[in-house]
């Protein structure tokens, strides 16, 4: 559906984007990791047309974007909702009002603008505040409003610009799992932008980790976490070569699969009578899985029946 080849965007003389090149499928929540200022909000505006790039491709649906004229263009963002951090909202508008903006401002006609901005309402769950103002509105209500406007135009791709970070932890969970709800429902495709690992992990299926405009590493999300690239490290601002044992041999075991900690450390120990020392690890939730890595040392004499072990029972590990 967003096939990027080789793209490359400047301000000036200063490239703020390098040959990146991302595809993203119809149905993806796929997530944009980074710092400010990795360039991950700018490759979002090229996504919708409101930054231009000086090379590379950037196709949606087979269309290149960079070849549309005004015209054309204004067609092409109807079908992309875009929501923001800051929810934009008009203070002295309804609910209702507001949600019914985008539609007003296409010539829709009002009996169906009325049944399109009541069934958002109900998707969003504000059904009771369609007459509400949004000074009535908590922050989490505000952006559930921000994101039914984002809807009224049925668009195939919903870009969403660290729509949660101005939002407490709770209220972030909640409007997560409501942008899950309208990916598998309304099988739109949606793009997430955001500094924080916790949603990457929450809400996305695939993952894209760019820094100081480059593509550092990109895949399926429990891949990357599991894999940890020299680039996510730099994100945790966790150097784990610090706690890291200098006797004896480290090994990490990693599971892909849904697992019980208590079950695989217990087993480790009962069948290969080894005692070891558990380094670090534990288990994380990616979407509907839970996931985890592990890092035990052990003496060298026991590595080879420790790897013997975890070879036959076709567990993934490597030495750290």
């Amino acid at each position: 559906m967003i096939e990027i080849s080789n793209l490359q965007k400047f301000y000036g003389d200063t490239k703020v984007l390098r040959d990146i090149n991302v595809e993203i499928d119809k149905g993806d929540i796929y997530g944009l990791l980074g710092v400010s200022g990795a360039g991950k909000s700018t490759l979002l505006r090229c996504i919708n047309g409101l930054e231009s790039y000086e090379a590379g491709s950037l196709k949606i649906n087979d269309v290149e974007v960079k070849n549309l004229n005004e015209k054309e263009l204004r067609a092409f963002r109807k079908n992309i909702g875009m929501i923001f951090q800051q929810f934009s909202l008009l203070e002295r508008k309804t609910v209702y009002e507001n949600v019914a903006l985008p539609m007003e401002c296409w010539g829709y006609k009002k009996q169906d603008i009325d049944k399109k901005v009541k069934e958002l309402l109900e998707l969003v769950e504000l059904g009771d505040k369609i007459k509400s103002k949004p000074k009535e509105l908590s922050g989490g209500q505000k952006q559930r409003v921000a994101i039914a406007r984002a809807l009224t135009l049925d668009p195939q791709i919903l870009l969403c610009d660290e729509a949660t970070s101005a939002l407490d932890p709770s209220i972030t969970n909640s409007i997560l799992e409501l942008l899950k709800k309208i990916n598998r429902e309304l099988g739109i495709t949606i793009v997430v932008v955001t500094h924080q690992m916790n949603v990457v992990k929450q809400v996305c299926n695939k993952m894209a980790i760019l820094s100081k405009g480059n593509l550092e590493a990109k895949g399926k999300v429990e891949d990357i976490f599991l894999d940890k690239p020299k680039v996510l490290e730099e994100l945790l601002g966790e150097l784990e070569d610090n706690v890291i044992p200098k006797q004896g041999v480290n090994i990490e075991i990693i599971e892909r699969e849904n697992i019980q900690k208590s079950s695989l450390l217990s087993s480790l120990a009962i069948d290969t009578k080894v005692k070891y020392s558990l380094v670090w690890g534990g288990t994380d939730r990616y979407r509907d899985k839970i996931l985890g890595a592990f890092v035990i040392n052990i003496k060298e004499d026991d590595k080879l029946k420790i790897t013997n072990y975890l070879n036959e029972e076709h567990i993934e590990w490597r030495e750290v």
